[in-house]
C-alpha cells in the first residue's frame, strides 16, 4: 500500500543486544561507578552532591543515591528479606528525610549487605537493569538508535545523571535518527558535549569523572560500534562481556 500524500513513513527498528553485549553496557558502567567491572556491590561513597550540595550516600555496584533512588533498591531487598532485611528496614521512612550519610551503623549495614548477602547481589541486578537499563533501551529504541556502542552511551549516561540530558542535546545540532539525524554523528557529538560539560564544571567531582567520557570517545574513535573490539578499557578495567 501507497504512503499517502503528505504522509512520512517512519519505520523503527529496534535494538537488538546479545547477552554479551548487554554484560558489556553493565561491565563498562560498573567499573566507572564502582572500579570492578564485575560490581562491588558494597561500594559506598558520601558526597556533596545530593541537592542544593548536601552530603549525601552513594551506593551499590552502579550507585544509586540517597536522595535518588536508594529507598527503592533497599524496600525490593527488604520485601526479598536478605539476610540484614530486619536491621535495615527501620532505616526506610528515614531515607530522603533525615540526613544518614553519616549514621555509622547504617553505612556498616550496606557495605555488609553488599558484601555479604547473595539476596542484596541479586536485588541491585535487577533494580539497576529496571531502573536504567531498561529505560535506556526504552529511549533508544524510541528515538531509532541501533548500534550497541550508543547503548553504552546512553546507559552510562542514565546511570550518572539519570537520562540523556536536555541542555547537552542543544548544544549540537544533529537530530536523532528518527528525525532524520545519523546515529553515529549525534552519538559522537552528544559524548563530546557531554565530554566538555564534565571537564569544565564547577564540581570538581563531575570534573573528575571525565575518565568516563575519554573512554567512550576512545570507543568511537576505535570505531567499535558493534562492540567487538574487546577488551575495552574502563577505568583500569579490561572488558570482555564473558
Amino acid at each position: 500500500m501507497a504512503t499517502p500524500p503528505g504522509l512520512v513513513l517512519r519505520i523503527v527498528i529496534q535494538m537488538e543486544l546479545t547477552n554479551q553485549q548487554i554484560r558489556i553496557c553493565e561491565e563498562v558502567v560498573n567499573a566507572f561507578e564502582s572500579g570492578m567491572a564485575g560490581g562491588y556491590y558494597g561500594a559506598l561513597t558520601t558526597n556533596e552532591d545530593g541537592p542544593h550540595g548536601v552530603h549525601q550516600i552513594s551506593y551499590g555496584r552502579s550507585q544509586t543515591t540517597e536522595y535518588g533512588n536508594l529507598e527503592e533498591l533497599l524496600t525490593m531487598y527488604v520485601t526479598e528479606n536478605g539476610l540484614y532485611a530486619a536491621a535495615i528496614s527501620p532505616y526506610l521512612p528515614k531515607i530522603g528525610v533525615i540526613p544518614l550519610w553519616n549514621d555509622l551503623h547504617f553505612l556498616q549495614l550496606l557495605k555488609d549487605a553488599g558484601k555479604n548477602d547473595p539476596i542484596m547481589k541479586q536485588t541491585q541486578d535487577r533494580f539497576f537493569r529496571a531502573k536504567y537499563f531498561q529505560p535506556a533501551i526504552q529511549w533508544l529504541d524510541d528515538n531509532g538508535f541501533i548500534l550497541p556502542l550508543s547503548a553504552v552511551v546512553v546507559y552510562d549516561s542514565y546511570i550518572q545523571s539519570g537520562s540523556i540530558l536536555g541542555f547537552l542535546r542543544k548544544r549540537f545540532p544533529e537530530s536523532v535518527p528518527v528525525r532524520g539525524g545519523q546515529e553515529k554523528i549525534w552519538i559522537t557529538e552528544y559524548t563530546r558535549t557531554r565530554d566538555a560539560w564534565l571537564r569544565n564544571h564547577t564540581s570538581m567531582l563531575l570534573r573528575n569523572s571525565a575518565y568516563r567520557t575519554e573512554c567512550l570517545l576512545q570507543e568511537i574513535e576505535r570505531n567499535n560500534w558493534l562492540l567487538s573490539k574487546l577488551p575495552i578499557e574502563a577505568n583500569g578495567n579490561f572488558i570482555y562481556g564473558i
